[in-house]
């Protein structure tokens, strides 16, 4: 068993500092991928380390375990190569101050989505191409550093005048992450080569290339026609108006229901009435 005293007889300041140092570690290469599709290969490194270890020493397969014990020595050395975007980053960002230091209220994804439905209407009535991109699960910055840095709050006003025709910043994309328009002018891989796909404008096309790469959700706005639509997991929902925008954007963003008062009382008053029949029965 255990004996918790043996270890803090044994602790001291420079175990602490130590301990400390480790978790600094872990906590900066944490901070660093978050945001990225580095977060999903990480987790699926992780499941793979852990099933093959677990499979060599519970499982009595000695080929198996011979190949587990000379294959992580040479998964260790590949991870530099498969994180060294992140890394190039982090090496970037060590003369920066202040860099995770700021912190903004983010606005709830039901006011994001009604300001994008909002401006995509207008954009439509005014044929003002537009291209949307909403992050869910994977990270997004490998996009957002190639547009210009807004970390501005979503608005109609906003993002009418990012979509002005012959302004700056009007070809490319609009990402939001946690509720704010973090770049704007983003480029995007483009979508696979089916026939289908190269018919269409390259907002669309570049619209269903990042929902094919990620989990975003992208809102395009046609130039030529003022057709809205949306793309998810690499397949496009066209011919929207204001509301289907909104509805469909609502089933793709669902909010947690949050308890009201009322409903709360009457949740009460259910219970003490199935208690007080069940007393009487």
């Amino acid at each position: 068993m255990f004996d918790i005293t043996w270890f803090f007889q044994r602790l001291d300041w420079w175990s602490v500092l130590d301990i400390l140092l480790v978790t600094l570690t872990f906590y900066w290469f944490l901070r660093l991928i978050r945001g990225t599709q580095a977060v999903q290969v990480l987790r699926g490194t992780v499941i793979l380390v852990l099933a093959m270890a677990l499979a060599a020493s519970l499982l009595p397969f000695r080929a198996f375990g011979w190949l587990v014990a000379n294959a992580l020595p040479a998964l260790l050395v590949a991870i530099p190569v498969i994180f060294q975007p992140e890394l190039r980053r982090a090496l970037e960002r060590l003369g920066r101050t202040g860099a995770y230091l700021t912190t903004t209220r983010e606005p709830s994804t039901a006011d994001v989505i009604e300001q994008v439905s909002i401006a995509s209407t207008r954009l439509s009535d005014r044929r003002h191409g537009a291209l949307i991109v909403i992050e869910r699960t994977t990270g997004l910055e490998e996009y957002i550093e190639t547009g210009i840095k807004l970390d501005s709050q979503v608005s109609v006003e906003l993002l009418l005048t990012v979509f002005y025709p012959n302004t700056a910043l009007h070809d490319g994309a609009v990402v939001i992450r946690n509720g704010r328009a973090v770049a704007a002018a983003c480029v995007l891989p483009l979508a696979g080569g089916t026939i289908s796909d190269r018919q269409m404008g390259l907002r669309h096309r570049a619209s269903i290339g990042v929902t094919e790469q990620t989990d975003a959700v992208a809102v395009v706005v046609s130039e030529e026609t003022g057709i809205i639509s949306v793309a998810h997991n690499g397949r496009m929902i066209r011919r929207l108006d204001g509301k289907r925008l909104r509805k469909t954007l609502q089933a793709l963003f669902p909010q947690p229901v949050q308890p009201t008062f009322g409903s709360v009382m009457r949740d009460v008053r259910d219970r003490v009435g199935n208690a007080l029949g069940n007393e009487k029965t």
